[in-house]
């Protein structure tokens, strides 16, 4: 409104004779002020357009999360020491590393549950710890959510826990929220479960509506911790197809922290290798296949990829490959 209180002050009083011209003159003045103010308050911050059915992302290769030399301890344990890393929009990038080592405490530190004792985390260029409460929630509304459990309300059905986080966060009728519901359940392949409780559903079920629940405000980022720990082999090769599809078909970017190395190369654009508190290694999936670094040859050797040649153990793939083969000749509920 100051804005458009300024344009109209560029003016003076119009005669009686000259004022049709000098109001349409006005009119198209405070139409363009308009839309300036509008099209900032849109790059603030990145209000996702009806066009795009899953995903914000459209503009690849830019920065969209960094963690600049951000230190961590819990007690005398250190959790993380000048960490530095970087999302690119467009990325899938997965953060690997032993268990307990810090990779869900990333999350928490992204998301601002937790605040690091040192150094940045910026978000599409915001500063995450100097931003007031109502931006800091504004931003958490572009980043979707899959926890390791689910985390789905059991005492909700399917739609009513998609259509949660839309009555609470956004002003849409029942009607638009019905129709979200819908296609974000057709993304993950459940149409037919919107009826259903949580405890009707397989392991794998919950897991990919809880995908769906993440995607229904259209984020910008989707984190993902642990998606494959706790279901079986077939359930598994499923979420890691529908990651690969959400990153490559829906262009959303995408960060993952496992432990599960079969999974994390199958999905990976880029992985990162955590160890003491800091990125030992980041790159492609083939570079960190042929890495000559001795922490990252250690964690790779003793699960499904063998390091050493630069490819997959044939014992435990094959036993991992048999199963997916089994599992394709079958359908999923």
């Amino acid at each position: 409104m100051r804005n458009l209180r300024c344009a109209a002050s560029r003016f003076p009083q119009p005669s009686v004779c000259e004022g049709p011209a000098l109001w349409q003159k006005l009119k198209a003045t405070m139409q363009r002020e308009r839309k300036v103010v509008e099209q900032r308050a849109d790059q603030d911050f990145g209000r996702v357009t009806k066009q795009d059915p899953v995903g914000a992302n459209r503009k690849k290769n830019r920065c969209l999360v960094e963690f600049r030399d951000v230190t961590l301890h819990f007690g005398e344990k250190t959790i993380f020491d000048d960490l530095n890393l970087t999302i690119r929009s467009g990325d899938c990038l997965v953060l690997l590393g032993p268990s307990g080592i810090g990779k869900s405490t990333l999350l928490r530190l992204l998301l601002e549950t937790l605040r690091p004792e040192r150094g940045l985390i910026f978000f599409d260029g915001m500063e995450l710890t100097h931003l007031s409460r109502e931006h800091l929630n504004e931003m958490r509304t572009r980043v979707g959510m899959v926890f390791q459990s689910s985390a789905l309300v059991s005492s909700l059905s399917v739609s009513e826990n998609l259509a949660l986080p839309l009555r609470e966060l956004t002003g849409k009728r029942e009607e638009e929220i019905a129709s979200i519901i819908d296609e974000k359940l057709h993304f993950v392949g459940l149409e037919k479960t919107k009826d259903l409780m949580p405890s009707q559903l397989s392991g794998g079920m919950k897991k990919r509506i809880a995908v769906a629940r993440a995607l229904v405000l259209n984020p910008d980022l989707v984190l993902f911790d642990e998606p494959t720990t706790g279901l079986d082999p077939v359930a598994a090769y499923h979420i890691s197809e529908l990651i690969v599809h959400l990153n490559q078909a829906a262009s959303v970017t995408i960060l993952v922290v496992t432990h599960d190395l079969h999974s994390a190369f199958r999905f990976a654009t880029r992985i990162a290798i955590l160890d003491q508190g800091r990125i030992v290694e980041e790159g492609l999936p083939e570079a960190i296949r042929r890495s000559q670094n001795p922490i990252v040859a250690r964690f790779l050797t003793p699960g499904s990829e063998d390091c050493s040649s630069g490819k997959p153990n044939v014992r435990v793939a094959s036993g991992i490959d048999a199963l997916l083969d089994a599992g394709a000749r079958r359908s999923l509920a």
